[in-house]
């Protein structure tokens, strides 16, 4: 049976065309099977492939086993979205990035022919990384169910007033809190939103999850890091206009009285790294670290 891959990319990208052109042929030159979204089709055929070798597919291959790879073509939203479309089915992903940040999506789109080989070569390193399950609970209704890679985050509205909140952390009461929001990330997601709100940055492999309010009413209420083995809840008390987020990619609105809640996730991600890839090395290269 062929192998397979899942393409999931950046279509509005204007390298899109020329990394296919470079990472694709080593693998249909093997015979593997492309599946894709009906948006790759214009930068395929740009890219001079055969479009005889894409499959379009807008469930990217949900109702089979699990695909060999994913080949993820953008930056770190593109590969949050093939996370939970992809890698939660537990295919191993592999990011180039188009952007110019790629925390995730860490090889560089100058190097993606060079990737691809690398992964056929058996070379590249599985880095596995802790998930994030989330719940929106209404009274005694679950209304959405997501596992997400980065983090959960409960806020108001642009033009709305504070919110009251109310977290329980393991079963135990934290505390009322007023704030903008707050935000509970994975390692992974350290880097992302809780990285602006004041949040430590977290080594990837930790099992542990980081708690940031944002602009907290009371100045010492500060960002706080628990264990992933305890169970975190959010009831929002009082809000005008208050939204949940996964991901920063999906949204659902939440009323007082509703509670989010979170935990570590069954499901895990294995994106493939470059061979001896320094977590710091890459912290220095994207925050720029001792510039000056």
């Amino acid at each position: 049976m062929p192998q397979r891959l899942i393409l999931v990319a950046k279509v509005k990208s204007p390298h899109l065309g020329s990394t296919l052109r470079e990472a694709l042929p080593v693998l249909l030159d093997r015979g593997w099977t492309v599946i894709g979204e009906p948006g790759l089709e214009e930068a395929w055929v740009q890219a001079g492939l055969d479009r005889s070798r894409l499959k379009i597919d807008l469930n990217l291959g949900a109702s089979e086993d699990p695909a060999d790879l994913c080949l993820v073509l953008g930056g770190d939203g593109t590969l949050l979205y093939a996370a939970r479309r992809v890698g939660l089915r537990g295919t191993p992903i592999l990011g180039i990035n188009l952007g110019s940040l790629g925390f995730l999506t860490a090889h560089p789109v100058s190097g993606a022919r060079e990737a691809v080989e690398a992964f056929l070569t058996g070379s590249l390193v599985p880095d596995v990384r802790p998930m994030l399950e989330a719940e929106l609970w209404r009274k005694d209704f679950l209304l959405t169910r997501q596992t997400v890679l980065n983090d959960a985050v409960v806020a108001k509205g642009a033009l709305a007033r504070i919110m009251d909140m109310r977290l329980r952390v393991g079963g135990q009461d934290a505390g009322p809190m007023k704030a903008d929001g707050l935000i509970v990330a994975t390692p992974t997601g350290s880097t992302a939103y809780a990285l602006s709100a004041g949040g430590p940055i977290m080594y990837p492999s930790l099992e542990a999850f980081v708690i940031a309010p944002i602009c907290p009413h009371t100045l010492t209420l500060r960002p706080s890091v628990v264990p992933a083995s305890l169970p975190i809840s959010i009831t929002l008390e009082d809000a005008e206009d208050a939204h949940l987020t996964l991901d920063g990619q999906v949204g659902h609105r939440v009323l007082p009285g509703d509670e989010v809640r979170l935990r570590r996730a069954e499901a895990r991600i294995t994106l493939l790294q470059q061979p001896g890839l320094d977590f710091f090395a890459l912290l220095q290269q994207k925050l720029h670290w001792g510039d000056r």
